[in-house]
């Protein structure tokens, strides 16, 4: 074995045939987006709720687990699938993709729930049970994220997650390059094994200031006009925020430039297309521009029309009230 979307040139999700209405008006006029606003990925999350594998199997037909991370990223937050989901792997040992789906779907809850239990507290906060809870659950997701990667080679996404558990476990650096290497074989531009490593670039995992703004500028340039790796120029942006002690850190006239020429190269372009869980990417550019204080804020939040997503908002100590008033001051 081997050793937390998208624009113009699409329908919008309200006119998908398959489209939800967001979940019900909360506080502040923000709407949550429940299963991406898709009754397909609904019925996917709601038979994996049930622990139903035949349902799940069912459900996934539309859907490419091993190189979309938007829909894996549904069950990953599903409590109760570590249950049941390697009992399914083995009901499905005979057929390589079935079990490697499974495995992948595991190994991804396993990461998940590995955080949930060490929780978003300093680590000095965290107790030595927790730590033990989480290296537990971290083990057994890179055991299943390996075998997954092994039994089908081309998928991009075991290996997307596995920078994540890499980085809680603090594997060795090489290791970790390793992975993003061979991510970014298998999808050069896959936004979501970018946005992982903007954040394993943080100088609070050992990175340097800098880095991680240095590879999204790289990235982003390689990428044609209308690609959503703009939102790893914004991702690094806001990861500067959250490691300074400076709150208005983004208020300068050339991030501010920066950030702006971002949007409207990527998810603010014509060539921009709108795909599933395309409202993730434009949360990260509000919450970028808003923190920057660009006008351009605007245009994003008018698109949003309302929905919050929980990545990127959760850096701040209330999301939704933040959104809510970043929107009502652009």
């Amino acid at each position: 074995m081997l050793g937390r979307l998208f624009g113009r040139g699409a329908e919008r999700t309200a006119a998908h045939p398959h489209a939800l209405p967001v979940a019900g008006k909360r506080k502040h006029g923000t709407y949550a987006l429940r299963a991406l606003g898709d009754t397909r990925v609904l019925a996917l999350v709601e038979a994996a709720d049930a622990g139903d594998w035949a349902e799940v199997k069912a459900a996934l037909a539309p859907f490419d687990l091993g190189r979309d991370q938007t829909v894996l990223g549904q069950l990953t937050d599903v409590d109760g699938v570590e249950e049941w989901i390697v009992r399914a792997a083995e009901e499905d040992r005979d057929d390589k993709e079935l079990r490697a789906t499974a495995l992948l779907i595991s190994g991804a809850r396993h990461v998940s729930w590995g955080w949930e239990a060490r929780t978003s507290a300093l680590a000095v906060d965290v107790s030595r049970e927790q730590w033990q809870t989480f290296y537990e659950r971290l083990r057994i997701a890179e055991e299943h994220l390996l075998e997954a990667a092994e039994l089908q080679p081309d998928w991009v996404t075991p290996w997307r997650h596995l920078l994540t558990s890499g980085r809680g476990m603090s594997v060795d650096g090489s290791v970790q390059e390793a992975r993003l290497a061979a991510g970014l074989r298998r999808d050069p531009l896959n936004v979501d094994i970018h946005l992982e490593w903007v954040s394993h670039l943080q100088p609070r995992w050992g990175g340097e200031p800098g880095q991680a703004l240095e590879f999204a500028r790289k990235a982003f340039a390689a990428a044609p006009d209308g690609h959503p790796l703009g939102c790893a120029v914004a991702m690094a942006h806001i990861e500067d925020w959250v490691e300074s002690d400076n709150r208005d850190c983004l208020q300068q006239p050339r991030i501010r430039t920066e950030l702006r020429e971002a949007a409207e190269r990527s998810i603010l372009h014509h060539d921009y297309e709108r795909r599933l869980g395309w409202q993730g990417e434009y949360n990260i550019f509000a919450m970028a521009l808003s923190l920057a204080g660009s006008s351009k804020a605007s245009n994003v939040f008018r698109e949003l029309d309302g929905v919050i997503t929980e990545w990127p908002w959760t850096f701040m100590a209330d999301p939704e009230k933040a959104y809510a008033r970043f929107r009502k001051a652009f």
